[in-house]
This record gives C-alpha cells, structure tokens and sequence, in this order.
C-alpha cells in the first residue's frame, strides 16, 4: 500500500533543498537517507554523487533502472514567484517550488513506488538511480550507474503527462568559429572581418532546411551567443568570430551530418570556417571531473516494442489514461537508448511544458499515480 503522506511529506523536502547542478550533496543525503529508511536493500552513494537503491527479487531476473535525477535550474532574476521557490509548500492540490516537476517529484514517487514492489514475486532486481548533472551533461551520470548494476531496461522520469514515452529530441552544442585578417578599422579593406563572414554562416545556417519528427516536431537550430575578438575591439577589425548554437537532434543524426550541413555549402567556400561540437568540463559535488563531448543522440523505440507495450499496459492497469508519445527535449535517455542501446521508456508526473518556468508546480494527484504507476511498471517487468 502507498504511504501518500510518506511521499508528499519526502517529495515537499526534497523540493526545499537547492541542488544546482555539481551542489547536490544535500539532497542526495537526504535521498539516501529515505531509501534506507524504507528498506532498500542496498543503498549507496557513487564516486561521482548518484545516489543508488536496489531492491532484490526472490529469484534471478532482469534489471530495470528508474532514473530521475537530483539537479534543477537556478531561480533566474526578475519576474517574482508567487511563493518561495524552496518553500516546498503544498496549495491549491499541488507541491509548489523548483524541482516539483524537473524532477524531484518524480524521483521521490520512484522511491516510494518500487519499495512498495514484493520482493518474494520478483525475478530480477530494480534499481533507483538518483542521478546527477543532467541539466548540463545528458545521460553522462547514468552511464555510471548502468555501469555499477546493469539494466535490461530503463525507465526516464521526465515530465510526460503520465504517458509512456517511446522517443526522444537529442541535443548538440555547435561551436563554429570564422578567421578573418586584422587590420586597423581606418582601413577596413586590407583586413578580413571575420564578424561579417559569420553573418553570412549565420545566415546560411538560418537558411537549412531541417527535417521534422510527427511527435517530436522539428530538429532546430538556436543560436545562444556570439563574441569576437579582440574584444573591446580599439579600431582593429576583428580577426576571430566564435557562435554556439543549441541544435536539437532527431533520431539517425550525427554529429558528422550535423557539421557537414554547415561547413559543406558551396556558398561558405571563402571563408575560414570551423565547426565542431563543443565539450562540456564540469565537476561533480564529489569532485569528480566529468569532460564530454556534448553531442547527446535523439532515440526512437517502435510503437510495438515489448517493453513498450507492457509498460503501456501496466499503468493502463493501475488506472491511469496512457498513450503513447515522445519528448520534445533531451533526457539521459540519449545515453541508456541512444548510446547504450538499453530498451528504454519514459513515464513521469507534469508536462514538458512545467519544467523550467516561474511558479513550477506538481499536482499532488499526478505525484501519486507516478508512484503507482512506477509500481506497475516494475511488476509488469519483474514479475
């Protein structure tokens, strides 16, 4: 039987703790703390700050991970919340505060649903995996734990409206740099300004035709900064132009196509171009240094996957109104299915459109039939 208020009262908690990505060693202590106290059967934390819980089944069997991961987005300046983002209050049905919905409720009816699971029934083992640095490093922290227990399969919390979600959009970040000449700004013409050739990059870059995905909608590319150098530039035409982009992936592209559909037009022939993932450098809380290529694939699982199906029908089981769909965003699935392989599914409490805003909030409802349905999910796999 689910302890409802014992979930409320973890997820208003967990919610009242900041845990911006690399400072989670607050909340994962209180994580580890609550699986223990519920009787996890073994509970650690790892060398770079997941916080890890299993449960044993009676016989042998599969794995399945639930991951949900223990970062958030800062509290941006400017518009006012209507309640402290970290009261973790509870108004109006619903838990207010950063992280209710991206996605520490979500965590938190993991907990609570797979320990609730009757170890005697089981075959296998489940696994919560309360991960670390996603915001930053999509699937980067649950390689690690994949690493440490197995997974046959994986079930992603992110927000999906309690639908199970079979897809996901991937997520690159585009470094592209033009070279020009200098010269004194007097005498612009014995120069190259390596400014205007970047107009003309971002120009053709606007001008790609991308492909488009039924349920994930378009890949994208959105341009996040641009600085030049020197910088301030004192009357010398600038030599060096630098541009991220934000590309969103869709599933079967790579970064060698990403690139080429920029550095490969005829149009950009003169200039001096280039393009290249960037690589992220972050240090997670324990001080473990994590330096990646940010290149995260899109993934796809078809509608009549085993998996699929079966989780579609336990939390159709346990009563909750599920069909199928696919993220918008990126997720540490990109690695369980887009690197790894791993039959992999979403399922999670609030809708994509909650995650990152002012005034984030979670009903109170959803948290509950998350946890049930997390349960399900289990059963159906490990029973």
């Amino acid at each position: 039987m689910l302890d409802r208020d014992g979930l409320i009262s973890f997820a208003r908690d967990i919610v009242r703790i900041p845990s911006l990505s690399g400072e989670e060693a607050d909340v994962s202590r209180r994580i580890e703390g609550e699986m223990v106290a519920l009787g996890f059967d073994r509970v650690w934390t790892d060398d770079v700050g997941n916080v890890v819980g299993v449960l044993e089944g009676a016989q042998p069997g599969p794995t399945i991970v639930f991951d949900a991961h223990t970062d958030t987005v800062g509290v941006s300046p400017g518009v006012p919340w209507e309640l402290d983002p970290f009261s973790g209050e509870v108004r109006g049905g619903a838990l207010h505060g950063r992280g209710a919905a991206d996605m520490k409720g979500a965590l938190a009816a993991m907990v609570h649903g797979i320990i609730g699971l009757d170890r005697a029934a089981l075959k296998g083992k489940a696994v919560v995996s309360a991960s670390v640095m996603e915001e930053v490093l999509e699937g980067v922290a649950l390689e690690k734990v994949v690493a440490q227990t197995g997974a046959d399969f994986v079930v992603i919390g992110e927000a999906s409206n309690l639908q199970i979600v079979r897809g996901g959009r991937g997520r690159a970040e585009i470094h592209l740099t033009t070279t020009g000449r200098p010269s004194h700004s007097s005498a612009p013409q014995m120069g190259r300004n390596a400014v205007l050739d970047m107009m003309r990059v971002i120009a053709a870059v606007e001008d790609l035709a991308l492909d488009e995905h039924p349920q994930m909608g378009p890949a994208i590319f959105a341009l996040t900064d641009i600085i030049s150098a020197p910088y301030p530039g004192h009357s010398v035409i600038p030599s060096i132009c630098r541009v991220t982009y934000d590309r969103r992936l869709l599933p079967g592209e790579a970064a060698e196509r990403v690139l080429a559909d920029i550095s490969g037009r005829p149009e950009l022939a003169d200039i001096q171009l280039d393009a290249r993932v960037g690589i992220g450098e972050y240090t997670s809380y324990t001080g473990h240094p994590f330096t990646t290529e940010k290149f995260f694939p899109a993934w796809l699982a078809d509608d009549a996957d085993p998996f699929v199906t079966s989780a579609l029908a336990a939390v159709q089981g346990a009563g909750i109104g599920a069909g199928l769909n696919a993220y918008r965003f990126c997720t540490n699935a990109a690695y369980s299915a887009g690197r790894a392989g791993i039959p992999t599914i979403g399922f999670g409490p609030a809708t994509e459109a909650d995650a990152h805003i002012i005034n984030e909030r979670l009903k109170l409802d959803d948290l509950i039939a998350a946890a049930q349905g997390y349960r399900a999910i289990g059963e159906a796999v490990l029973g």
